[in-house]
């Protein structure tokens, strides 16, 4: 058999399991860190509940996906996670799924590991999106889990640093309600509305467009060059004028 042949027939095998995002359906991936916990807490020991450094760390790691080739609009980071939507025509690896979500995985775990200086690990998965009301709920979903641990973490840490053990922590918060959970911050003079907003809604990156000043030397003139950057933004909004803007940056693309 020659090597056409034994490269034809492997291949068959090789894509046996691929999937395939249709052209026509919006697009985004989720990552997560592996083990996130441990790094941030045994490894790194980052000061709990939330930690700048880990936060930048996140940011750097967003803002390096929207840049390692594919085409995204938008990313978000809460917590440990990393949600990013593709524009719409973005084609890259003709959408197969395997090779969005391995390369996403490594590029993430790459960054985040030279960032912090230890062994640092992502999942991904892809998101199909149908329309424009499911990229709406997916982010909108996402900033409420943000949302939701960052009380819970606030809840959680604040027992603990009392001196209460993590299994007790954990058994006074279950199944309580956001505003017990909230009078209980309260009743340590910690009033859970004043909190920084990145740590109770995430964080968004974006592109914005600027002109920037040139020089062409054949025809001894300055220029303006329209040029893009990405933005990073700590004070989102929530509900539907969170909705509405991420749809702008869909449309506006």
């Amino acid at each position: 058999m020659n090597f056409e042949e034994l490269d034809n027939k492997m291949r068959r095998f090789e894509q046996s399991l691929d999937l395939i995002i249709l052209p026509e359906i919006y697009l985004a991936v989720r990552l997560d860190g592996r083990n996130f916990t441990k790094l941030t807490k045994e490894v790194c020991r980052f000061e709990a509940p939330f930690d700048i450094r880990f936060r930048d760390a996140m940011v750097d790691t967003a803002r390096h996906l929207m840049e390692c080739g594919f085409r995204i609009i938008y990313g978000y980071t809460e917590s440990d996670e990393i949600s990013l939507l593709f524009h719409p025509d973005d084609c890259t690896f003709g959408r197969k799924t395997r090779k969005i979500n391995s390369v996403l995985a490594g590029e993430a775990s790459a960054c985040m590991s030279l960032r912090l200086g230890v062994t640092a690990c992502f999942d991904s998965r892809v998101i199909p999106l149908p329309n424009q009301e499911c990229i709406k709920d997916y982010f909108s979903w996402r900033q409420e889990d943000a949302h939701r641990n960052s009380l819970n973490a606030h809840c959680y840490w604040m027992l603990r640093k009392k001196g209460i053990s993590a299994r007790e922590a954990t058994k006074q918060l279950e199944g309580r309600s956001v505003s017990w959970k909230n009078e209980l911050l309260f009743s340590e003079h910690i009033n859970y509305n004043d909190l920084p907003s990145w740590q109770k809604r995430g964080i968004g990156l974006y592109y914005s467009v600027y002109e920037k000043s040139g020089y062409n030397p054949v025809k001894n003139q300055e220029v303006r060059a329209v040029r893009s950057k990405i933005e990073t933004e700590l004070e989102l909004k929530t509900g539907q004028e969170y909705q509405d803007w991420i749809i702008s940056l869909l449309q506006e693309t």
